[in-house]
């Protein structure tokens, strides 16, 4: 993976000034996983690419900035930002309450449901709620009944998640003690293992999941379950920002929205998910 040299900020032109204090910026430096397709990912010649690479790409060219993404290991992408070692997050990052204690972040630029990938010959395959999906905050009742009702066929079972991400926090609030959750680095590696019948099933983004069933070893897997947006899981993805970085939080937000409104998001989602998961609001 490539690591970008550090550059100062400057905004081209005149200073934005917002509460008092102005900031400047020119280039923006962007952190991303690189190991999440297809929100992002690192070619076999070593490229970033990806949803988000195209997005981000976009988002500085409306902003009139340049921007440089580096790849950045999940599990310190948060303290990397606070430290300063780059502007902003762009990563498929949720927009959660816990997350928004130590970081800031743009308006949503996606927002879709959590699934269950499994073997077709898994008794898992008959998930109830399976193709239905809920929301945490306007059907939290609705959403905890489905879940009651697929903890029998989870029980012992084993479920590979990301470590650190919403995924992982929603199968320990909800299957913990039902389910073995087994934490892994990337989801790379719950996929391989999955692969391996070292797991009966993997949680976690739908469009991760639709990546991963594009792939010939998965051909005989499928989706599965009922799929969850909202609550816990967040208000969906967008650009983690350092709180006192008020200035470049704006010019995102315009940028996304610019983006939004001309279809520009919609069509990199249906480009790289087969799906529109822009947030229609």
């Amino acid at each position: 993976m490539k690591f970008v040299k550090t550059v100062s900020l400057a905004i081209v032109g005149s200073a934005l000034a917002i509460g008092g204090a102005s900031a400047q910026t020119k280039t923006v430096k962007i952190a991303t996983e690189g190991a999440y397709a297809p929100w992002n990912f690192t070619t076999p010649a070593g490229k970033l690419d990806g949803f988000e690479i195209d997005l981000a790409n976009d988002l500085c060219k409306r902003m009139k900035v340049k921007c440089e993404i580096k790849a950045q290991d999940w599990d310190g992408i948060i303290p990397g930002l606070t430290a300063k070692k780059y502007d902003a997050i762009i990563a498929g990052m949720s927009i959660t309450p816990e997350r928004q204690k130590a970081i800031s972040f743009s308006r949503s630029y996606a927002n879709g449901p959590n699934g269950f990938l499994v073997a077709k010959t898994s008794p898992l395959a008959q998930m109830p709620g399976t193709g239905q999906t809920y929301n945490l905050d306007t059907q939290k009742a609705e959403t905890e009944k489905v879940l009651e009702a697929i903890k029998p066929l989870l029980k012992g079972k084993a479920i590979g998640v990301q470590g650190s991400t919403i995924h992982a926090a929603y199968a320990e609030k909800y299957f913990k003690g039902v389910a073995d959750i087994r934490e892994y680095k990337t989801t790379e590696a719950h996929d391989l293992d999955l692969a391996a019948g070292r797991i009966d099933a993997v949680l976690a983004d739908s469009v991760a999941i639709v990546e991963s069933l594009g792939k010939p070893e998965f051909k005989d897997y499928v989706m599965v379950g009922p799929g969850a947006t909202g609550g816990m899981l967040g208000d969906g993805v967008g650009v983690g920002i350092r709180k006192e970085d008020a200035a470049l939080r704006k010019m995102f937000d315009e940028a996304i929205d610019s983006a939004l409104k001309d279809g520009t998001i919609s069509k990199l989602a249906v480009k790289w998910f087969k799906v529109d998961i822009a947030p229609k609001s």
